[in-house]
């Protein structure tokens, strides 16, 4: 993504662009965020489902529905942006919360963060090869997708019950 690019897609001249982002990098960092908001639009209603289980099975799916409705913003939140490029921690945080909120209620607060870790982790690596075309072998790849979020989101209940 240059400046030119970007100023010819919204119609104006790249010196333009300037007087609002001081470089490439502070513009990348915008629309990043602005690409973590209209993911957070989807998943945050989720947060108060009252069974902790279904409302992460939904971020999941809305998670996974964002990717496919436009790639290429999916794409630029799972890239390794360098320093400056990168939404604030704010952002990342903002972003973060309905999972979080979620898997705290479904296994607590001491392993919170290392199941929502675990569940980007999959949706992330799946929605990936969804979009790549790596899915090959035939089957229904939306069962597939269910399938292994129920999985892991039982695995997850029935560890808090230990």
């Amino acid at each position: 993504m240059t400046m030119q690019a970007v100023a010819a897609q919204v119609g104006v001249r790249a010196p333009s662009l300037y007087k609002h982002y001081p470089s490439r990098a502070a513009l990348i960092a915008a629309i990043t965020e602005s690409v973590l908001d209209d993911l957070l639009r989807l998943i945050a209603p989720h947060r108060s489902e009252p069974d902790p289980a279904a409302g992460l099975r939904s971020v999941a799916a809305a998670y996974r529905t964002f990717a496919q409705a436009d790639p290429r913003s999916y794409e630029l939140l799972t890239m390794n942006l360098p320093p400056g490029s990168r939404p604030s921690a704010t952002s990342n945080a903002a972003a973060s919360a309905p999972l979080l909120a979620l898997t705290e209620r479904l296994v607590g607060p001491d392993d919170a963060l290392e199941a929502a870790r675990l569940l980007t982790a999959f949706a992330n690596g799946f929605v990936s090869m969804e979009l790549n075309g790596s899915f090959r072998l035939g089957g229904d790849v939306d069962h597939a997708y269910r399938y292994g979020v129920d999985v892991l989101v039982d695995a997850l209940a029935q560890r808090r019950g230990r």
